[in-house]
This record gives structure tokens, C-alpha cells and sequence, in this order.
């Protein structure tokens, strides 16, 4: 199946000095796409309702070249394994309609209750690892052209 995408738009105060986009700001866009990701693949409600639960324990991003200030990116989001309780979620950042890769993420998720860890649920290994060719667009970007 294709890659989810997401869409964003850089705002001015996710700039630095250098006037591109501040190196921790990938991990807030990370997390934006992951979270509509997750929404796509079905799991929306339990994120809302507290009965679909996660957090990180791993997360690593490779800088390639800068995004700026009303840049819009995309975000190309999949799934990369499954593990017993965890599993990884790959990014990668380019500007819309563009080739070239900004900057790629990989973040190692685990699956939690109120008591801690708990295994991955059957429906969100295969899901994750099936991924969605879906696309979700908080640019705007694709309403203004035909892509």
C-alpha cells in the first residue's frame, strides 16, 4: 500500500535565527503526522477515548537540508516494524511537490495502560504494518492546484 502523507504549513515561530526551521521541530511534526496516521488507520477513537495508548521511547532525526518559513511539507509516513509491545514509525519530511528529502525520523513507540506496557493489539500490528495510502492536508496545499 502507499504512504500516508501529511501536509503542514512552517509557521514563523518554528523558525530559528537562521530563519529555517528549528532542529526540535521535526519531532512536533513528527508527532502531528503519527497522530493522523494513527487516526487513518482506524484507531482515532480509541486516541480521543483513552483506550488506544502510547508513548515514545525512541526518537531519531536525520537533518539532509532546511525548510523555511511558509515552506509547506510533506510528511510520508509508515510503518517500519511491530515488536511485542512497541512498535516503529518512519518520517520523511520533503517540501510538497519536491524530490529532494528534508530530514527523515524514526520513532519507536510503546503500547500502554494504566498498569505500563501491555502488548500490541492484533488489529494495530497488521494495520501498522499494512500502513494507508491516505492524505491528510493541513496546508491546504493540495486544495489550491490539482495534485
Amino acid at each position: 500500500m502507499g504512504d500516508f502523507r501529511y501536509f503542514l504549513r512552517v509557521r514563523y515561530g518554528e523558525c530559528d535565527a537562521q530563519k529555517v526551521v528549528f532542529n526540535a521541530r521535526y519531532g512536533d511534526y513528527t508527532d502531528l503526522a503519527v497522530t493522523e496516521y494513527l487516526r487513518a488507520l482506524g484507531f482515532g477513537e480509541g486516541l480521543v477515548d483513552g483506550s488506544f495508548d502510547y508513548q515514545l521511547v525512541r526518537q531519531t532525526t536525520e537533518w539532509k537540508s532546511p525548510a523555511r518559513f511558509d515552506d509547506v511539507i510533506e510528511v510520508r509516513v509508515h510503518g517500519l516494524q511491530v515488536g511485542t509491545s512497541s512498535f516503529t514509525i518512519a518520517c520523511e519530511f520533503r517540501r510538497a511537490g519536491e524530490d529532494a528529502l528534508l530530514a527523515r525520523s524514526e520513532t519507536v513507540y510503546v503500547m500502554i495502560d494504566a498498569n505500563g506496557k501491555k502488548p500490541v493489539p492484533g488489529p494495530v500490528r497488521e494495520a501498522v504494518l499494512a500502513g494507508i495510502a491516505a492524505r491528510v492536508d493541513h496546508a491546504g496545499w493540495l486544495a489550491s492546484s490539482s495534485r
